[in-house]
């Protein structure tokens, strides 16, 4: 036992390098992984929270009708929830949208919320951003903070509504002609404009789209981006005001205004989380009891039930994080096998080093399963630490990509929940992948016996090259160049697995550039995916570099003889490094050509998942920056392990193998 330890513990001192390259490749594929996709969680965990906490309706009920709706139909509403045995939070007023007059003589298309309870919210309990400490004596009116699309209104700004105006404006909104002469001169001569004043700011939940709110806009329904992709060609208001239904002139009444909204929220916030299937089904069967029981019989339905799914701000928010999550299983995948494939390399290449040390240990009457073991407990330590530390790193990721979405939404408080799903599944897919491959590994070498494994695992035989068959070709090329394009080529499992390693790297950059061209000159318009975007292509940029740096890291040890050989005979450190720095670059441009075919499919595959994008509306300069990305990495790669080559020492590479 004590020379099994002693041996456990000189590989790791030994292979140190192997070590923590083991451990980074780890901690960026499970980091990557388990960041982006459990954001998608915690997104959605915050919005229900914040759907809960602020009580956010999930029925608005509107009336087409004349004079809205009567105390006795809130009545029946309150009943119909209550045969359902769930009792509902009940608010009403009206909502209008009119060019309203301001200050600074302009007119801009705003929401009014007439309020029953103003100025308490029972339901849609929104922020206050700020508020004026002056009394007034006039009417207070609560507005919308600003942001890309609304105006604001500043505090202590005062405005006129006129509602001989706003009767006719929503007199075209429900019938398409507004009042007649007489009706109108009428109400004009009884009712006077009515002056409220801006005495605070707020921020509701259901707008907290920072692009804007097109959700029913002048009374009509807007047909919502699914993915949150833009308000092109959609109507969205300008400035949001809330003031109290007592402000409509009595001698107007319910006769004509009336109570034009119904909100209605699930008395029990915790039934359902907001968006989930059986929320769905729910929110669907209440609309159709709604519809029916408002429907006159015989009639036409006069009222429209709005849920959650109609209000872009929420549902897009929703939507956004779901395309997310569908992005990572994608790329989980490609960088799952990527990590398999190097620490498989890593494990094998370091096996066949410590070939000697094996046959000893076997003729010292260790069992294979305690040699194999060995290895794969240096493997799943290594591996353990890059789990341990990744844990962190996607905790980390997942806040970052929560923060960036703050760019296109007013994001609820950050929950501290953080989805352990994602972390489990690729952590335990990692591990059970190096320990088989440790487990191939080793039985493939317990295969030999001790007497052959003591023996330098002696050359592959000489043979000629495709290139060598071509001399009009072949004797063009310099010597130091017949020797890499041997090399590359003869070596064919190491450079297979650079190959592949790297087109797969390459893949993974060109679908984070695909998703930043969908939304910088695509129909995504959103700078939440924009960071997003970015993200991937920084994690698969350091895959990238990984990956070449571990590949070349072997290539070296196994090579220290031959490199020792070009030194003692008199070659520069330049001229050394080139021949490892010539493999390098063509085996990486061999990565490229393949990685534009996985590319493709791996972008197809996104595009799919998320439901937009095309491969063909991809902008051309795109497939052009990838392997710039992936070259700038292998630059920095062979600058990196510069050193380790010049600096590698002649006399111990060159002793006689015992």
């Amino acid at each position: 036992m004590k020379t099994y330890l002693k041996t456990l513990g000189r590989m790791f001192s030994k292979h140190i390098t192997r070590f923590i390259s083991i451990i980074f490749i780890v901690l960026i594929s499970v980091g990557f992984s388990s960041g982006v996709g459990s954001s998608t969680d915690k997104i959605q965990h915050s919005l229900n929270n914040y759907y809960a906490e602020r009580k956010v309706p999930d029925f608005i009920v509107k009336s087409s009708e004349d004079g809205g709706f009567s105390d006795e139909d809130v009545e029946n509403i309150v009943n119909l929830f209550a045969e359902e045995e769930i009792a509902p939070i009940v608010a009403t007023g009206m909502s209008v949208d009119v060019d309203l007059s301001y200050p600074d003589g302009e007119s801009r298309l705003t929401r009014i919320y007439f309020l029953d309870e103003f100025p308490q919210f029972s339901l849609n309990i929104p922020d206050e951003i700020s508020s004026s400490d002056q009394e007034t004596d006039l009417n207070q009116a609560f507005a919308e903070r600003a942001n890309k699309t609304i105006n604001g209104v500043e505090l202590g700004t005062e405005i006129e509504l006129d509602f001989a105006d706003i009767l006719n404006q929503l007199s075209i909104q429900n019938t398409g002609e507004g009042l007649d002469y007489n009706t109108s001169s009428l109400i004009s001569r009884f009712v006077k404009p009515v002056t409220v004043k801006v005495t605070k700011t707020l921020q509701s939940p259901m707008t907290i789209a920072l692009d804007g709110e097109p959700s029913y806009v002048n009374g009509e329904d807007v047909e919502l981006p699914e993915t949150g992709s833009g308000l092109d060609g959609l109507v969205t208001v300008d400035n949001i005001l809330y003031v109290s239904s007592d402000i409509i002139p009595s001698v107007m009444g319910t006769a004509l205004l009336g109570k034009g909204d119904i909100y209605i929220a699930i008395g029990d916030r915790d039934i359902f989380s907001s968006f989930s299937g059986g929320y769905k089904d729910y929110v669907e069967e209440m609309s159709d009891k709604i519809t029916a029981l408002m429907t006159p019989e015989g009639g036409e339905s006069t009222v429209r039930v709005l849920t959650l799914y109609d209000n872009f701000s929420l549902y897009s928010l929703n939507s956004y994080a779901e395309k997310v999550e569908a992005l990572s299983w994608v790329l989980v995948v490609a960088f799952m096998f990527v990590t398999a494939l190097v620490v498989f390399s890593n494990i094998s290449r370091l096996m066949e080093e410590e070939r000697g040390q094996i046959a000893c240990l076997r003729t010292l009457g260790y069992s294979p399963f305690r040699i194999i073991f060995k290895y794969a407990l240096f493997a799943l330590i290594a591996t353990g630490i890059g789990g341990v530390c990744s844990y962190f790193v996607g905790v980390g990721l997942s806040s970052l990509i929560y923060y960036i979405f703050n760019f296109s939404y007013a994001m609820p408080a950050m929950s501290a929940y953080f989805a352990m799903n994602f972390f489990y599944i690729v952590f335990s897919i990692i591990v059970v992948a190096i320990f088989l491959a440790t487990l191939f590994s080793g039985i493939k070498m317990m295969l030999q016996q001790p007497a052959e494994l003591l023996r330098p695992k002696p050359p592959k035989a000489g043979k000629k090259v495709i290139f060598e068959r071509m001399p009009f070709l072949w004797n063009r090329l310099p010597f130091r160049y017949k020797s890499t394009v041997r090399n590359v080529l003869r070596y064919k499992s190491r450079f297979f697995m650079t190959v592949i390693a790297v087109a797969v790297s390459m893949a993974l950059v060109m679908a984070g550039l695909s998703i930043l061209d969908l939304c910088l000159f695509g129909s995504l318009k959103s700078p939440s995916i924009v960071a997003i975007a970015v993200v991937v292509i920084i994690f698969a940029g350091l895959l990238t570099a990984t990956v070449i740096y571990t590949m070349t890291n072997i290539n070296i040890s196994e090579r220290n003889r031959e490199l020792a050989t070009l030194m003692v005979l008199g070659y520069h450190d330049n001229e050394v490094s080139g021949y490892i720095h010539r493999e390098i670059y063509i085996d990486t441009l061999i990565g490229i050509i393949f990685g534009y075919p996985l590319a493709a499919l791996l972008i197809w595959l996104v595009f799919t998942m998320i439901g937009l994008g095309t491969l063909g509306g991809i902008s051309w300069f795109m497939w052009l920056i990838a392997p710039f990305v992936v070259v700038a990495f292998a630059l920095l790669v062979t600058l990196l392990l510069r050193r380790k080559i010049v600096k590698i020492d002649m006399n111990e590479s060159l002793k006689a193998i015992e």
